[in-house]
């Protein structure tokens, strides 16, 4: 994670200090993460990327752009599983920590991540094919 502050730097603090509900992290971090990084953030929020994938997946809708080509991306707003909370707390110190997949117990992350995740990344490359090479 990107030192100084940020959008998802506050939530995850505000999260672990019991100020933000799960649903609004989820929110702070999807909205990152599905936002064309490329810069490092996206790798960094993997694990909790992950955790958001299996305890509530679905977490993106895909929509048309009026006018262009490619996918209008927005987030699908629904409470997050208490169940699930405890791993997203861990996933979210890690995060905040610096630590990377191998910290967050996620060595095999093809094994461990969820259907939807491989969505999302196959949404990226199909966006990738209508952007103009000069971009």
């Amino acid at each position: 994670m990107p030192s100084g502050s940020s959008p998802v730097r506050d939530a995850l603090e505000s999260y672990l200090a019991g100020r933000v509900k799960a649903e609004r992290l989820v929110i702070a971090v999807s909205t990152e993460y599905y936002r064309e990084a490329r810069d490092g953030r996206r790798e960094a929020l993997q694990p909790l990327i992950d955790v958001i994938d299996r305890a509530s997946p679905g977490i993106v809708e895909l929509g048309t752009v009026q006018g262009g080509s490619g996918f209008a991306i927005s987030l699908a707003e629904r409470p997050f599983p208490k169940q699930h909370e405890q791993e997203l707390r861990r996933a979210a110190e890690v995060v905040l920590s610096g630590g990377g997949m191998r910290d967050a117990g996620y060595v095999k992350a093809a094994e461990t991540t969820h259907p939807a995740s491989r969505i999302s990344h196959l949404v990226s490359w199909i966006r990738s094919l209508f952007r103009s090479p000069s971009a």
